[in-house]
């Protein structure tokens, strides 16, 4: 049993260490190009779609930060409101009278991915933009996106999305998130591997979107399905750092649990509808693919082996006081004190250390390119969120699973 105990811990640490040090010389090979764009060679015609469902809080604003765009080539907003039982539609039709590319799109309630797909058949832009009605893209974000489209094989690029509602722990600690899952979707664009295009702003080629069929309705994560079907249809992905967009995140655990809960679900469903492309369609199969089903894997086995030693070492200890009280012996002696811990021990803290400080370099990097105030690298929210968000969120792909296996897809 030691043996084996050892033998997981070296593959769950080879791993660890493999990421790593690939995601480094990523940033090694890259660090003087990491926040670059290429520029638009001409202006390309762009229509914005912005879904929305009883969103009358915030569509009036993300429509302003849309309208203060630097791009040129916008040529229409549609505003798809989506059977809101609120005032959305009533306070787009007011903005209509100040912006004359805002247009309405009203429709009966049928869900985000069926309302893009109506707004994309009326689309008039060679590309189109989505922007969720929480969000709200800075000046400068959708021209720094267009850019890549001056390469033909580019289908989708997608933005930062750092949080705007940092009211409370949960919403500081989703800071942290998002600064690094954006970081490691870029060196993930330098392999041309970017699997995930954000709902807060991403840019589609309207021509390759609408030769895939659009948006799937049967998925719970429209964004990533699409993204999916794109690179397994050979089209290229994008990512730009530099390109800013900042988003309303929840502010309770319930909320919280149920919109990752949404995350885990599409992310599965998009392994099992894309399966077929397992080590085939160039870098589709053979490394995203195995790369996401490998992390969810990975996580799930290292959260349960976690479960498996805690348990052990419960159950010794409860032996050893029991057998110590029986014999009437002492329950620990100096001698039990072990001040020379193993090599695995070792490595590991020596593992979290690096990803620690690794973690303070990217906060520091993109935070700085952001302006971001410098309470994004508090200590304590670091250390919560590698220590204790990280080691039990595998518990969200477990829920998730359960879910899809009692068909429960109701949000």
């Amino acid at each position: 049993m030691p043996e084996f105990v050892t033998i997981i811990y070296l593959v769950f640490m080879f791993l660890a260490l493999y990421f790593f040090f690939l995601f480094i010389m990523l940033i090694m090979r890259n660090k003087n190009r990491i926040f670059d764009y290429p520029k638009p060679n001409r202006i390309y015609s762009l229509s914005i779609l912005v879904p929305a469902y009883n969103e009358e809080d915030t569509i009036k604003e993300t429509i302003e930060h849309i309208m203060a765009s630097s791009y040129k080539g916008i040529i229409e907003v549609i505003a798809i409101n989506d059977g809101s039982k609120d005032k959305t539609a009533e306070i787009v039709r007011n903005l209509q009278k100040k912006y004359r590319k805002l247009r309405l799109l009203d429709k009966k309630n049928s869900g985000k991915a069926d309302s893009l797909n109506q707004a994309i058949k009326i689309a008039k832009g060679e590309l189109i933009a989505i922007v969720d009605a929480d969000s709200y893209p800075d000046k400068e974000s959708v021209e720094k996106l267009v850019g890549y489209f001056n390469d033909k094989t580019v289908a989708a690029a997608t933005s930062t999305v750092f949080i705007r509602n940092k009211v409370n722990f949960l919403t500081k600690i989703q800071v942290v998130e998002y600064i690094i899952m954006a970081w490691t979707r870029k060196l993930l664009d330098f392999v041309n591997a970017v699997y995930v295009t954000t709902g807060p702003l991403s840019i589609y080629r309207t021509d390759a979107v609408k030769k895939v069929g659009g948006f799937d309705v049967n998925t719970v994560t429209e964004d990533i399905d699409l993204t999916w079907h794109l690179m397994n249809e050979g089209y290229n992905t994008r990512m730009c750092l530099s390109a800013f967009v900042t988003t309303t995140v929840p502010t309770k655990f319930k909320v919280w649990w149920r919109q990752r809960e949404r995350w885990g679900i599409g992310g599965i469903q998009a392994i099992f509808k894309y399966k077929k492309a397992f080590f085939r369609k160039g870098i589709f199969g053979i490394f995203v693919i195995p790369f996401v089903s490998l992390s969810i894997i990975l996580s799930m086995a290292i959260f349960m082996f976690g479960i498996y030693l805690f348990l052990k070492a419960l159950l010794v200890t409860y032996l050893s006081t029991k057998y110590s009280y029986l014999a009437n012996t002492y329950l620990f002696s100096l001698q039990d004190i072990n001040l020379h811990p193993s090599i695995l021990i070792f490595f590991t803290v020596i593992l979290f250390t690096i990803a620690f400080l690794f973690s303070r370099y990217i906060l520091d990097t993109l935070g700085r390119e952001k302006g971001e105030p410098p309470t994004i690298r508090n200590l304590f929210n670091r250390l919560f969120y590698m220590l204790v968000y990280l080691t039990l969120y595998p518990i969200i792909w477990f829920s998730s699973i359960y879910r899809m296996i009692k068909g429960d897809y109701k949000w």
